[in-house]
């Protein structure tokens, strides 16, 4: 492994560790507001990242297809937080809420690490490694929230859009589930996902990130 793709992982190791586990926290803590506390009691809503990495899908998995593909592509997983979405006082758009909100704090994360990119240069530091890192922040949170978006279940935008749909197209998605993380893999495998899904959902969150920090940018500037 040569010294440039060690450098890159390291930068890379914060957002993505900070990124799985607020997104996995964020869906047991909207469960414990709801109704369920299932995650709760199990000390899944937690900061901890070893209550949330899976060693194989969060350690091994994506730095063996960094390594192999040179960083073209990386994919991984977290632990699922336990949500017993029969318990939430009102279980469809409960369960709305509870995926919405793994993606939404991932979105939270992309501004946190857009607000210290801008700390960094309006206090001059111009240590690479730290510009780097927050670029990676931004980069990765929007790249989780947008893929977990996809509305296929099991992923959240598929949680999602099963509680908007009406019962019977509901319940005709949802019989995809034990279908869906083989078709969302063969979907990016052949590209189509990162190119019609991917690509332009990414580009259109840098674009609310710099939208909505653009006021502190002017004020700093």
């Amino acid at each position: 492994m040569d010294a440039s793709l060690i450098q890159t992982l390291v930068v890379y190791v914060l957002p993505v560790i900070f990124a799985i586990t607020l997104h996995e926290a964020a869906h047991g803590f909207v469960a414990s507001k709801l109704g369920d506390n299932t995650a709760r009691m199990l000390g899944r809503v937690s900061f901890n990242p070893m209550r949330h990495i899976d060693p194989m899908g969060t350690l091994v998995m994506p730095l063996i297809l960094y390594v192999a593909t040179h960083g073209a592509f990386v994919f991984g997983y977290a632990k699922p937080v336990p949500i017993a979405f029969d318990n939430l006082r009102n279980p469809r758009w409960g369960s709305m809420w509870v995926s919405a909100a793994g993606p939404l704090c991932n979105f939270v994360q992309a501004l946190v690490w857009g607000v210290f990119r801008i700390a960094l240069a309006v206090l001059g530091v111009e240590e690479p490694f730290f510009t780097r890192m927050a670029v990676a922040g931004i980069g990765v949170n929007l790249a989780l929230g947008v893929l977990n978006l996809f509305p296929l279940p099991p992923l959240d935008g598929g949680r999602v859009l099963t509680a908007l749909l009406p019962r019977r197209a509901a319940m005709a998605l949802a019989r995809i589930e034990p279908y869906g993380f083989v078709i969302v893999m063969a979907l990016v495998l052949t590209g189509l996902l990162t190119k019609f899904w991917l690509r332009p959902l990414v580009n259109l969150g840098y674009d609310a990130v710099i939208f909505i920090l653009g006021p502190l940018v002017a004020l700093f500037s």
